[in-house]
């Protein structure tokens, strides 16, 4: 028997093929079998007890494998298991063995076979360590052994997933990884297979097979031992997108191959089986909508040691390796780009072409746009030559007219037919093959890609350097104000990664003499300047749909490396909202914000950079200096009135440098937001701004945890003489009832403090204590949040007090606590007192019920001061709102917004809500999404809009809930009245002013 066959894992897929009363019989016939064997018995108590999988452990280690094998045979033939005998004796005949070989051998070549980056000169096959334990850890057999498993490897092109299949096939073939988990693993590539016309599984399991004659039979009888690799699985048309009726579940069935990878894919055929999918970053949405995802696994391509082996290699000089490696390394872009093996091999294939010339290759380092243009002039300046031919700038030429037609069409596989219409005749396809620029593309002939992805985005940036986008055959390919806001748009097309930075590199001093040495002219000077528009129109016209990605814009004026340009460009920007997510986010974001002078609000997160230090690691000097410059906009733009920090971890060196800039007399901040951010450095270096900033008037801390000192110390700067902080917010901040003490203080204290939120916090037995505050006459408060913070229907007699002795506050929230009725019963008294002030009430889900309608109804008639309500996802009912509507048809209620959403209302509440339509003279706003109306509800509402006594401003439906007629009828009616809004977005619902 293989080798492969013995073990535990091996043993015990035969043990669950064993019904629960097969097995007991098994340890029973074992007990028998060993005596009469005469051989070392298992202590019957373990055997007794044991699971299959601790069964098959104690025969592997009480005996010889070979010798397990043979007494678990000898009981399945004694238990009549005839099955399970005619499987273990078709592996001994070796068709596991036999495609083992036949895979290893092709795996091996594919290993070896010719590449352009020629990895496998340079690095062994195998699979490194690290990733074969984590590999094997993500298909080893679960304790009943039989769950599949769908894993995705995900990462963008050239990181090496394909070498990581190919090495791992390789190493399941030698038993290596994957040992007794999978009988077969078949590999199929998409791009290969996209061609084929109809066809089966099983005729797709025999070209893997070594000779025609695969036992399909016997080799799909246990799937759950199957492994299915499917390289490439953007390239699968359709992704996914067939209906269930369209999958098949018969092996033996001829369909489109896609049809039949999906049908694995989704589980319809061979469900057991296991999946490994390869995939690149834009692709995994169809995969998570339709594909019970395990996890995914993203390959780190080259490690900082992989990249100076692989220059090393390259160069084969030591010396050489190291000129060329040194200056790659202190750039933080080149260096990450270093990372893909085909981008080193670009990066380093182009430095050995300036270095033969003579160059200086700090220069060609300084930019990524410089790397990439070194390497396309240089491939298509013939050998010896001292510049290009007439034919090869045509060439290049045609190449850059194919690559912009790609990318306005998102194609990056081209057919002749694609070359000849952008100027590529059949004589230059040799040339062009020889340049390695462009590639033949699977096993067809006459199909092309680029090299890489990044290459032919720097080739389409080139276009617009040469010639008009109007000169381009093709339609799609637009103009270069259009490319620009596209590029700089957060929902730009998925494969634009470097297009806008290349297109700006390109009009650098250095670059520009690199295109007048090749072709003779260059159209950068027109560039520059539709570059300064589109930033001028976005500084003109702001950013309202928080569109634009300030860090996009910022990586495309590093790439130009022009001071004087970029210190123009970044004052036309009034806002910035980036993220930094490693250090070249770091560099490139400090890069221009040192320039920066004219923002008005900054929003910017910071991720992955800046670790705890510790005595033994500590922030490098230059990130701290990136660091210092993105901070200096605090002081540097005089205009800068908004902060808004999030998602961030700061060391306590990046922490201090922050609070020293927003100290500085020269920050004139307004508004400061901590969104989820933690810090290293004293927290009370960051209170102590209040000391110093005289206009800041809004202070928030969300998702950050304070400590009982923080707060302390917090409170005890607000209170200070020269702060003016009007609005705080303390969100999700682990507050607790402790904490109420010193909030309480505040409240009383401070004269100038007018709203406070203290939503999503721990503060039910503390509430007496800020309440108590509030009843003091004194006190200024007006905006009170106190959403989610656990209250109970016992905290309404506290807040009921204060409501009555305070006359300050206005707007208080107490949504998502558990009220219910008798809390709303309490609130109520209070808020039927005509000296109770209060102008907005929120008891958005506070478990409420139809019979607390009847307080509240009776509240808003006798409070003529609340002016808005919002009392949505509470269980209502129609009951409820024929409550409400009776006291919003009194003459003395004057409510403006009423806030009905997701309350269990029906299509029958409709008639009273109409007559509130009518005759209410004050009633703006009504909210009645997610509730379940229908046509006949919608006609009555609308009979009641047009009526002349109507005053609904916004009204508050979602259209996409109702049928194609409801959906006109609303349209109609929105179209009929233009001082009514129907809108399913209930944040962009204008708020009463109180």
């Amino acid at each position: 028997m293989a080798a492969s066959f013995f073990s535990d894992f091996g043993l015990m897929w035969y043990l669950e093929e064993l019904k629960k009363e097969e097995f007991r019989k098994f340890k029973e016939y074992l007990k028998q079998m060993t005596l009469h064997l005469e051989l070392k018995q298992i202590p019957w108590t373990e055997v007794k007890k044991a699971s299959r999988e601790e069964l098959a452990n104690l025969l592997i280690k009480h005996y010889e494998e070979q010798q397990a094998w043979n007494i678990t045979l000898r009981i399945f033939q004694k238990m009549d298991r005839k099955d399970l005998c005619m499987k273990v004796m078709r592996e001994r005949t070796g068709y596991t063995q036999t495609y083992q070989a036949h895979a290893k051998q092709k795996f091996s070549r594919l290993w070896s076979s010719k590449s352009v980056t020629e990895i496998h000169l340079y690095f062994q096959e195998e699979v490194k360590q690290e990733e074969c334990e984590h590999l094997d850890h993500l298909f080893a057999p679960t304790e009943t052994g039989k769950q599949p498993r769908a894993v995705v490897i995900q990462g963008p092109q050239g990181i090496g997933k394909t070498t990581l299949l190919t090495k791992l096939l390789t190493a399941w073939s030698d038993n290596k990884i994957f040992r007794d988990r999978f009988l077969y693993a078949f590999y199929f590539c998409c791009r290969e297979l996209r061609e084929l016309p109809a066809t089966s599984l099983a005729d797709l399991i025999s070209r893997e097979w070594p000779d025609p004659a695969a036992p399909i039979t016997e080799i799909v009888s246990q799937p759950e031992r199957l492994l299915f690799v499917i390289d490439s699985f953007e390239e699968l048309q359709g992704g996914l997108n067939e209906p269930d009726s369209a999958l098949c579940d018969d092996v033996m069935e001829k369909r489109p191959v896609q049809v039949l990878l999906s049908s694995l894919l989704r589980r319809k055929m061979l469900p057991e089986a296991s999946l490994l999918v390869a995939v690149q970053p834009v692709c995994p949405k169809a995969l998570r909508d339709r594909v019970a995802i395990s996890e995914i696994y993203e390959p780190r391509g080259f490690n900082e040691s992989d990249r100076l082996v692989y220059f090393c290699c390259f160069f084969q000089d030591p010396k050489r390796a190291l000129e060329a490696f040194n200056p790659v390394r202190e750039s933080e872009q080149l260096f990450s780009m270093c990372q893909i093996p085909l981008l080193c091999w670009i990066l380093c294939t182009s430095l050995k072409q300036e270095m033969q010339k003579g160059k200086d290759l700090t220069v060609t380092c300084q930019s990524t746009t410089s790397v990439y243009s070194s390497f396309i002039f240089n491939v298509f300046t013939p050998e010896g030559a001292e510049g290009p031919t007439p034919q090869s700038q045509r060439q290049l030429k045609a190449l850059c007219s194919l690559a912009a037609e790609g990318m306005w069409t998102d194609t990056f596989e081209f057919r002749e037919g694609d070359l000849r219409r952008n100027g590529v005749v059949d004589a230059d396809i040799p040339a062009l093959l020889g340049t390695k620029v462009l590639l033949k593309y699977g096993e067809r002939e006459s199909s092309y890609v680029f090299l890489h992805a990044c290459v032919q985005e720097f080739c389409a940036a080139l276009f617009y350097l040469l010639k008009s986008h109007l000169d381009h055959p093709h339609p799609a390919v637009r103009c270069v104000q259009e490319l620009l806001v596209a590029h700089f748009e957060k929902t730009r097309r998925a494969h634009w990664i470097f297009l806008g930075c290349f297109l700006t590199g390109l009009l650098n001093k250095q670059e520009q003499q690199k295109l007048d040495a090749f072709f003779g002219f260059q159209l950068s000077q027109e560039i520059r300047q539709q570059l300064y528009q589109c930033l001028e129109s976005l500084g003109e016209h702001g950013d309202p749909q928080g569109q634009v990605d300030s860090l996009a814009i910022f990586y495309c004026l590093f790439e130009m490396q022009d001071p004087a340009f970029v210190k123009q460009a970044v004052n036309l920007l009034h806002k910035a909202d980036f993220h930094i997510i490693d250090n070249a986010d770091l560099v490139v974001s400090a890069y221009c914000l040192k320039y920066c002078s004219s923002l008005r609000k900054l929003s910017f997160s910071v991720q992955n950079v800046f670790k705890k230090e510790d005595e033994h690691s500590s922030t490098s000097d230059y990130s701290l200096v990136c660091w210092h410059h993105i901070c200096s906009v605090l002081t540097t733009s005089g205009h800068l009135t908004e902060l808004q920090v999030q998602d961030s971890t700061l060391s306590e060196s990046t922490f201090v440098t922050w609070c020293n800039q927003l100290r500085h007399p020269s920050c004139r901040l307004q508004r400061l937001g901590i969104n989820n951010v933690s810090f290293a450095g004293p927290s009370g270096q960051l209170f102590e701004v209040l000391f110093y900033q005289p206009d800041l008037k809004y202070l928030s801390f969300t998702l950050t945890k304070l400590s009982r000192d923080d707060v302390r110390s917090l409170c005890d700067a607000l209170n200070y003489p020269s702060g003016n902080v009007e609005e705080l917010a303390l969100v999700n901040c682990f507050l607790s009832p402790i904490d109420c003490e010193v909030l309480a203080f505040l409240l009383t204290n401070n004269k100038k403090l007018t709203y406070l939120n203290v939503s999503c916090n721990h503060l039910d037995t503390g509430l007496p204590l800020l309440c108590e505050a509030l009843c003091n006459p004194d006190t200024v408060l007006v905006y009170l949040m106190l959403a989610y913070c656990h209250l109970s229907e016992q905290c309404c007699e506290y807040i009921s007090e204060m409501l009555l002795h305070n006359k300050s506050v206005r707007y208080l929230d107490l949504g998502a606590n558990v009220l219910k009725d008798e809390g709303l019963k309490t609130l109520c008294e209070a808020l039927k007192r005509p000296d109770c002030r209060l102008d907005s009430l929120c008891l958005v889900k506070c478990f409420i019920t139809a019979a607390g309608c009847e307080d509240l109804a009776s509240a808003l008639i006798s409070n003529q001061n609340l002016k808005i309500l919002q009392i949505g996802c509470n269980e209502i009912g129609d009951v409820g709102v024929k409550l409400l509507c009776g006291a919003l048809m009194h003459p003395d209620c004057r409510l403006e917004v009423l806030g009905l959403e997701e309350c269990g209302l029906t299509s029958a509440c409709c008639k009273d809500l109409a007559s509130v339509l009518t005759s209410s003279k004050t009633l703006q706003q009504l909210n009645l999404t997610l509730n379940a109306l229908d046509y006949t509800g919608v006609i009555v509402l609308c009979e009641a809009l047009r009526h002349p006594e109507c005053s609904l401003q916004v009204l508050g439906l979602r259209k996409t809930d109702f049928d194609e007629e409801t959906q006109a009828l609303l349209m109609a009616e929105e179209e009929r009245n233009p001082n009514l809004t129907i809108t399913d977005d209930c944040d962009t619902i204008t708020r009463v002013e109180i």
